[in-house]
């Protein structure tokens, strides 16, 4: 009999470190099937220098869901390997979501400080009372330029 161990799929760990019977027998699965499945693609274990399979936790999480999807959900191996891409796009996305919002953030904390010094922070920004009709040429200033 297995015993019956659960893993949350989003706490788990990332080092690789579990040997493919031991694997197995967290995701009661026989350790042909988690060959099979890394095979397929489905599941990127690691290698010990021997060439052996290392799995991590969340690998093992990973086969539960694998397992789960096919037998009660009834979803072809290719099926799930789109979903378990899918899954990680989406992950990957919302990373980079929280990325770019932090940045805005610090973006929209910079203005307020800038904002709050004054109209014209600057000493090149020079206040102009009425509309000029004047024609300005800039150039870029080089790294030696001062």
């Amino acid at each position: 009999m297995y015993e019956e161990i659960s893993i949350s799929w989003e706490q788990a760990s990332d080092a690789k470190v579990l040997i493919i019977s031991v694997a197995a027998r967290l995701a009661g699965m026989h350790p042909q099937t988690l060959r099979q499945y890394d095979r397929l693609g489905l599941v990127q274990p690691g290698r010990a220098g021997g060439g052996g399979r290392r799995y991590s936790e969340r690998d093992v999480a990973l086969l539960r869901e694998v397992q789960k999807l096919s037998q009660e959900d009834g979803v072809n191996l290719a099926g799930i390997k789109r979903i378990i891409g899918l899954e990680q796009l989406v992950g990957e996305l919302q990373e980079r979501v929280a990325e770019l919002e932090q940045q805005l953030g610090d973006a929209y904390q910079r203005i307020a400080q800038l904002e709050s010094v004054g109209p014209y922070p600057r000493r090149d920004l020079v206040r102009q009372e009425r509309p000029s009709t004047a024609l300005v040429v800039w150039r870029p200033r080089r790294s030696g330029d001062r």
